[in-house]
């Protein structure tokens, strides 16, 4: 098992720990997902706006680009069409990206400037397994949102994507069954 295999592993993942998480917010009442809460961010919408702006600012890290992020979250949120929109495409960007890794690349370091102004360097690697962490994390507080609202929030364990999710089809390949998605 090598670090370019469980990079693009974890990528694929909360690719489709997301898809899950948004298919059962979308059926909750509307008033659900926009309900101001004492939770992190204030809500499902803040939360989700909070995962989409670090997704872009890490992307633009990867990419040598300026972000333009002046802070990590929003005031307004965007809709959960366009949020979910937004997700969908940072996901199918961080696979590509994960697939286009070598060992040599992902031990590359990037230096970045972090929204406060601060000086950061991280490997491309530590990067991404940022990125994966950090979605887990506010997923985890998106499900206990679900719960507060009586509702139950979709199983997006590991293991549950290794079972029903993930199947290796080669070295660069990744397919993701239950989102038909296939990348070569």
């Amino acid at each position: 098992m090598s670090a370019v295999r469980n990079i693009r592993m974890l990528v694929g993942y909360n690719k489709w720990a997301n898809n899950m998480l948004l298919d059962a917010i979308a059926q909750l009442p509307p008033d659900e997902v926009t309900k101001q809460r004492a939770a992190a961010f204030g809500g499902m919408s803040f939360a989700l706006a909070h995962i989409v702006i670090v997704d872009q600012i890490w992307q633009a890290h990867l990419l040598g680009q300026d972000h333009g992020f002046k802070s990590r979250t929003t005031e307004l949120p965007d809709s959960l069409s366009l949020l979910s929109e937004k997700l969908k495409e940072t996901g199918d960007w961080y696979i590509q990206y994960a697939d286009s890794m070598t060992e040599l690349l992902l031990n590359e370091m990037v230096q970045f400037s972090f929204v406060d102004g601060g000086a950061g360097e991280m490997t491309r690697g530590d990067i991404l397994m940022h990125i994966c962490n950090h979605k887990a994390f506010h997923r985890g507080h998106i499900g206990d949102m679900f719960y507060q609202s009586g509702y139950r929030p979709p199983s997006t364990d590991l293991p549950v994507y290794l079972r029903d999710g993930f199947k290796e089809a080669g070295p660069t390949q990744n397919i993701l069954l239950n989102d038909n998605i296939k990348t070569n």
